[in-house]
């Protein structure tokens, strides 16, 4: 039997409390990129007061377990911008039985059998890959409100890889600096886009992401067997941003980002990044997914020292075996 974590049990021991005192009616479990910021900021201009959880995906069924554990008092929770889990139908029951309202919005790839398994314990389960997640949470909650609509036109610009409107990247890559989510959050609810406080932040950010971007293609490793030129990289920072120079300037069709964790970020031509992400744990789009390579010691140590190992090999194989 596995040991639990003190630190997450204590972690979801706060949010339990948390949520138990809240005062707000409607709680919003998302992510914590700029699309959940996106989301998150149109829940506030419909609801007012909203009680947010940001979630990464793999910490998604965790902080599931602490607001269904947690009086609902026939609240609203809502979920948008993190897709079907294993297991979330058990946390749905739990939720429902605690006195829950439950609405999901998502645009990643769901399968029916998913869909029809989380319809029949939500209010409203609305799953469109056609965009982004704010544009979805705007659609729903928020027709007719211009700063609604101009909030999805700029997040769904960097979420979707549009890059047509030059503040989504802005806002993409200061959201995610210690500090900001809520601030950008905030400021997206009084209808600014960008101030000067943001582009002085982007402004620091571009020299580092330039320096971490220059020094993953040092250490990128091509491999070439088969229909696709795939490439692998430490991160250093900014996944998007180095699978996007990695493309730029080595030509490859599969860019593959990987931290020292084993946690990686695919992008992709072709539309198969979330299936081949499936098959290591992970999902999300067909050009943009993320997953997880099982590292063990050997793992660790030889990609500390040589910046790859066993791991892209069945990667690649992976992605050559999608028909």
């Amino acid at each position: 039997m596995g040991r639990s974590d003190p630190k997450s049990d204590a972690r979801s021991a706060n949010l339990m409390q948390a949520l138990s005192g809240r005062t707000e009616h409607v709680v919003h479990l998302t992510h914590n990129d700029l699309d959940a910021v996106g989301s998150d900021a149109i829940h506030r201009r419909k609801y007012g007061e909203v009680f947010t959880v940001w979630s990464s995906v793999g910490k998604f069924l965790a902080n599931f377990d602490a607001v269904a554990g947690s009086p609902g008092r026939g609240d609203l929770l809502s979920i948008s911008d993190i897709g079907y889990q294993q297991g979330v139908e058990q946390r749905l029951a739990k939720a429902r039985s605690n006195g829950w309202r439950i609405e999901w919005r998502d645009h990643h790839r769901w399968k029916d059998e998913e869909v029809k398994a989380v319809e029949k314990k939500t209010s409203l389960l609305r799953v469109d890959v056609s965009t982004c997640a704010t544009g979805l949470v705007a659609r729903d909650l928020a027709g007719g409100d211009p700063v609604a609509e101009e909030i999805a036109r700029v997040v769904c610009d960097y979420d979707l890889w549009k890059h047509q409107d030059p503040r989504s990247k802005v806002l993409g890559q200061v959201v995610m600096q210690k500090g900001f989510r809520e601030y950008v959050r905030d400021n997206l609810v009084r209808g600014t886009i960008l101030d000067a406080k943001i582009e002085g932040e982007y402004e620091r950010i571009v020299r580092d992401m330039e320096r971490d971007i220059r020094k993953s293609l040092r250490h990128t490793t091509i491999i070439e067997n088969g229909r696709y030129r795939i490439a692998f990289a430490p991160l250093y920072g900014y996944p998007s941003e180095t699978a996007h120079a990695i493309r730029d300037e080595l030509k490859t069709d599969i860019e593959v980002v990987v931290s020292d964790n084993g946690r990686f970020s695919i992008r992709s031509v072709p539309p198969v990044s979330h299936l081949i992400a499936r098959a290591f744990s992970g999902g999300g789009h067909p050009h943009a997914s993320g997953g997880t390579f099982q590292f063990g010691l050997i793992d660790r140590l030889l990609f500390w020292l040589l910046k790859r190992n066993r791991h892209y090999r069945l990667l690649a194989e992976e992605a050559e075996s999608i028909e």
